[in-house]
C-alpha cells in the first residue's frame, strides 16, 4: 500500500550500502549503519532549501507578531474575520504558515518507511521458504543483514518487538538493551537539545512569545525526549541509529544556518545605514541634485539670497558683534520707504509753537 514510499527509502539505502560495502566489506554492521546515517544526511540534505524557507518564515512571523496579536484582539469576537485578516496580513508579508510545518511533515514518511524496510529483512514468507527480496535488495542483501551483528546484537532487533510497528516474534530481548539504552539515551538528549535551541531562537522576540508557543516549546522540549526514551525500545537498533543521526544534522544544520540568516541581516542593516550616510550632506557641503536642502534659505526681497558669513568680515561688523551696528550696539528701526522721499510735515498754524522757525527751515 505504501510501496511509492518504500521503495524509494530502500533504494537509497542500497545505494549507500554498495557504497560502503567496498570499504568495510557488504556484511559488516558497520557498512549497514553508515548507509543508515547517510540515507539520514540524503534525505536532510533534499530537504534543506525547505528548512531554509522555514527559518526565514518563522523570522517574517516573529517580525509581524505584533500586527497579528492587534487583529486578535480587534476581532476577538469574531473568528471568521480575524482569521480572514491574519491571512491576509501573511500575504502582504508573503509568509506560508504551512511552509514552517513543511521539513517535519515530509520526515514521517522516510520513518515510516525505514522501519518497515528494516523489519522487512526478518519477515519470512508465509509457505518458511528463504526470503529473497526486500525491495530493492537481493537475497545476497537479505542475508547481510540479518546476519550482521553489532556488539552481538543483531542491527534488526529492539528491545520489544511489538506487532504493532511490524515487529515480528514479540515478547522482550533483554540481551539488546546493553546496545539499544546508549542510543535512546543519546537520541534523547539530541532531541531535547535540538528544540532548546529553536526555542532560544523564538524567545529573542518576546512580543512573538505566546501562551501556545511556550506550551508547544515545553512539548519539544521535554515531552518529546522523554517519549524517545521510552519508545525507543519497541525500535530496531538500526532505527534509533536513524533517529540520532537526524537529531544530530537538525542541531548543526539550525546553528550553521540561523548564524548565516543573522549575518545576512546585518549585513543588509550595514548597506541600508552606510546608504543613508552617502546620501545625507556632510556638514557645510552643498546638497546634491534631487536631495532636500538641510535648510531653506531666505530672500530679503532684492533678489539675492542671504549668505551667512563665515567670521563677520564679509559683512564689516566685527566679530562677535550684532548685526546692523559696528559699535555692537542694536540698529534703530528704519522707517518704511515706499520708493519716493518722503516730505516732511510742517508745524501747525494753530500750534503753540506758530510763527516761530522750524527746525531746519527759513521763513518765507
Amino acid at each position: 500500500m505504501l510501496d511509492f514510499i518504500y521503495y524509494p527509502v530502500s533504494f537509497i539505502l542500497w545505494c549507500w550500502h554498495k557504497v560502503f560495502g567496498f570499504v568495510f566489506g557488504a556484511d559488516n554492521a558497520i557498512t549497514w549503519l553508515l548507509a543508515i546515517i547517510f540515507l539520514t544526511f540524503t534525505v536532510r540534505g533534499i530537504m534543506f532549501k525547505p528548512f531554509v524557507n522555514q527559518v526565514r518564515s518563522m523570522k517574517k512571523m516573529q517580525e509581524f507578531a505584533p500586527e497579528l496579536k492587534k487583529i486578535q484582539k480587534k476581532y476577538a469576537n469574531d473568528r471568521q474575520r480575524q482569521a480572514a485578516e491574519m491571512q491576509k496580513l501573511q500575504k502582504e508579508h508573503g509568509v506560508n504558515p504551512l511552509g514552517s510545518c513543511l521539513p517535519m511533515l515530509l520526515q514521517i514518511p522516510v520513518f515510516i518507511g525505514l522501519n518497515w524496510v528494516l523489519r522487512a529483512f526478518s519477515i519470512q514468507p508465509a509457505d518458511g521458504s528463504p526470503k529473497t527480496e526486500n525491495y530493492f535488495f537481493d537475497q545476497a542483501g537479505v542475508e547481510s543483514y540479518v546476519h550482521a551483528k553489532l556488539f552481538g546484537v543483531n542491527i534488526g532487533d529492539a528491545i520489544h518487538n511489538a506487532s504493532m510497528l511490524g515487529g515480528q516474534g514479540g515478547g522482550w530481548h533483554w540481551h539488546v538493551a546493553p546496545v539499544a539504552i546508549p542510543l535512546m539515551i543519546l537520541a534523547s538528549i539530541l532531541t531535547h537539545l535540538t528544540a532548546r535551541h529553536s526555542a532560544q531562537r523564538q524567545n529573542l522576540n518576546p512580543e512573538a512569545v505566546t501562551p501556545q508557543t511556550q506550551m508547544m516549546q515545553r512539548l519539544t522540549m521535554y515531552i518529546f525526549p522523554l517519549g524517545v526514551l521510552v519508545f525507543g525500545a519497541f525500535f530496531p537498533i538500526g532505527l534509533l541509529v536513524y533517529w540520532l543521526a537526524n537529531n544530530g544534522w537538525t542541531l548543526m544544520q539550525q546553528r550553521l544556518v540561523y548564524t548565516r540568516i543573522d549575518k545576512e541581516e546585518a549585513q543588509k542593516k550595514a548597506e541600508a545605514a552606510e546608504k543613508r550616510n552617502s546620501l545625507a550632506p556632510r556638514p557645510g557641503a552643498k546638497p546634491k541634485p534631487g536631495q532636500k536642502p538641510v535648510q531653506q534659505k531666505t530672500d530679503d526681497g532684492d533678489g539675492v539670497a542671504d549668505k551667512p558669513a563665515a567670521d563677520g568680515k564679509a559683512s564689516g561688523q566685527k566679530p562677535g558683534s550684532k548685526a546692523g551696528s559696528p559699535h555692537r550696539f542694536p540698529q534703530q528701526g528704519q522707517r518704511p520707504q515706499n520708493g519716493s522721499a518722503q516730505k516732511r510735515k510742517k508745524p501747525s498754524q494753530g500750534g503753540k509753537n506758530s510763527g516761530q522757525k522750524g527746525s531746519g527751515q527759513k521763513r518765507r
